[in-house]
């Protein structure tokens, strides 16, 4: 595969599937306009995101020989055993060895070249996570606040139902129960939302994931607990005053 020779092209299989659906792609022939020589395909290999981990928009690529078709630049990429940060001297040794012209830069770790390709869509998930996060906190401030506030309202009744005998552990389940009920109705319409939410963005977006189990169900469980707290502190506060004063409370 040198200059001179036959010009050949190794394909991968997005390629293949396209132009030979069905078809062993050996020994067929391409090229990229009239201009090029026509190239015999000798090999089919898998298909690789080359620039990008976080989107593949599933193009087909083709490779050709570097003695053929010759490129200003090119990366090598190496394998070791060792720390690669302790081999940056030995490559550059390396390269300037066979041709002291040759300039080396942009030496990286594959972590780090992985890293610098998603660090964008990183930064918008973590973007998004911390207003999602303040949303939550939000939402559970307020649930608390109105049932707190619902609750405290509550307080003559409360101390009537003490004053005629109930106990206090009925009275507790009781408030608590009522404040449940009400978060639950909210919770149960909000997960149906979200689950239709998710179905239209799922099939209007390229490769977008699974509904996240886990996400959905720690939401509910905030949401949750912040009604249990805010039913069962103010109750309890309500029963510790006295019939007479519940009575005169406004």
């Amino acid at each position: 595969d040198r200059q001179g020779s036959q010009m050949v092209a190794i394909i991968d299989e997005n390629l293949a599937r396209q132009y030979w659906p069905g078809e062993d792609p050996i020994g067929k022939r391409m090229n990229l306009d009239e201009k090029q020589p026509w190239c015999e395909i000798v090999g089919v290999v898998g298909h690789i995101r080359h620039s990008d981990l976080g989107v593949d928009m599933a193009k087909g690529t083709y490779y050709f020989p570097m003695y053929q078709q010759p490129i200003p630049m090119n990366n090598i990429v190496l394998k070791t055993q060792g720390a690669p940060a302790a081999l940056t001297g030995a490559i550059r040794q390396a390269v300037i060895a066979v041709d002291p012209s040759q300039p080396v830069h942009h030496i990286q770790t594959m972590e780090e070249w992985v890293n610098s390709s998603l660090a964008p869509r990183r930064f918008v998930l973590r973007l998004l996570a911390f207003f999602a996060v303040v949303a939550l906190l939000l939402a559970s401030l307020g649930l608390y606040g109105v049932i707190s506030y619902s609750v405290t309202q509550r307080t003559r009744e409360i101390g009537l139902r003490m004053a005629l005998g109930a106990q206090s552990s009925s009275v507790l389940s009781l408030v608590v129960g009522q404040g449940l009920r009400l978060v639950g109705v909210g919770v149960v319409l909000g997960l149906g939302g979200s689950i239709g939410a998710f179905l239209v963005l799922r099939s209007v977006l390229y490769q977008a994931g699974s509904f996240d189990v886990l996400t959905f169900g720690l939401m509910a469980v905030v949401l949750v607990a912040a009604a249990c707290l805010a039913s069962y502190i103010p109750a309890r506060r309500a029963m510790r005053v006295e019939p007479t004063e519940a009575l005169r409370y406004e």
